[in-house]
């Protein structure tokens, strides 16, 4: 009987098998006779594999997707940048300062004035003030929208996401376009409604449907035709501050030049007309600030025709040029 100590550290039993050791001389002399060799038992023969082949490996294969895969349209595109512009905090306050400013100013101007200057003029006049300085607001919006993702890269991630380059450029148009539109037309109903409000009676010159329309829907259009002026130079020269600073020069030189130009003779008429389709000649024509003036649609209808120009060769320079 052996101890589980003994049993633990037992000398290792040597394999079995044929007798090694040094070659034996027969007994009656002769050479040497080595011991025979145990000739090598053969693999037992494996039949061979019958039925059919085995199946591959459950994961190995296609890949099938559980979502839905369906063709992208410009409502994708529309989703996607209605997300960025209302993500971002310049849009929040470009937007904040610029209802501020016609309708902060406009009310003002409304509260600071009697009913005795509305003899001449609409009641909608006091939210001209505002627009001339919150024109400038969507001037900068617009030109951010797009230069923005040009300064921080993120275009080539737009583009890589939407290969279409033409969808994006008309969804970030259609998007900013609406907003703008409707914020502005929104201060300028506020400042339209309240001055209109404050002022009646004998004397007081109340706005026609015409006035009125002017005043509103057609200033918010003439802003908001800037601002997609100022998408489509930002999309041509690709960084915000000379796209910011051409537009304040297109917004500003036609309402300065004009002043120098109209001191020769022959130059009279260059600046009599650069001055009437100038920014604040064109919103004043539309607010009626002077029966000389004429409606206001004729200019709004040249920027219309000058942004559409610019888009155009916004378009073409976007699927030419590299990112």
């Amino acid at each position: 009987m052996t101890t589980p100590y003994q049993q633990q550290y037992q000398a290792p039993v040597p394999p079995q098998g044929p007798p090694q050791g040094p070659p034996q001389s027969p007994p009656h002399g002769g050479p040497p006779q080595t011991p025979p060799q145990a000739a090598p038992q053969a693999a037992p023969h494996q039949p061979a594999p019958s039925g059919p082949p085995s199946q591959p490996y459950a994961g190995v294969g296609p890949y099938t997707s559980p979502i839905p895969i369906r063709q992208t349209h410009l409502g994708n595109a529309l989703a996607s940048e209605w997300t960025k512009i209302k993500s971002v905090r310049s849009t929040i306050w470009t937007l904040g300062v610029m209802v501020a400013l016609v309708a902060g100013i406009g009310l003002l101007v409304a509260a600071g004035t009697s009913d005795s200057d509305y003899e001449t003029v609409p009641t909608t006049l006091p939210g001209f003030f505002g627009t001339l300085l919150g024109q400038l607001c969507i001037v900068t919006l617009g030109v951010l929208v797009i230069t923005s993702e040009y300064g921080t890269g993120m275009i080539r991630t737009t583009l890589t996401a939407s290969p279409q380059r033409s969808r994006v450029l008309t969804a970030k148009a259609l998007v900013f376009f609406t907003l703008s539109f409707t914020t502005t037309t929104i201060a300028l109903v506020l400042v339209a409604l309240a001055s209109t409000g404050m002022h009646g009676g004998a004397g007081v010159q109340e706005p026609t449907s015409d006035q009125f329309l002017g005043a509103t829907v057609g200033a918010g259009l003439y802003v908001s035709l800037l601002g997609l002026l100022s998408l489509a130079v930002g999309c041509m020269l690709r960084h915000s501050a000379g796209a910011i600073t051409t537009m304040l020069g297109v917004v500003l030189l036609p309402a300065i030049l004009p002043a120098f130009l109209m001191m020769s003779d022959s130059l009279r008429d260059l600046g009599e007309k650069m001055q009437e389709y100038s920014s604040p000649q064109s919103l004043a024509a539309l607010f009626r600030l002077d029966e000389s003036l004429n409606s206001g649609w004729p200019q709004l209808w040249a920027l219309a025709g000058v942004t559409a120009g610019a888009m155009i060769a916004a378009y073409v320079l976007l699927e030419k040029r590299d990112v």
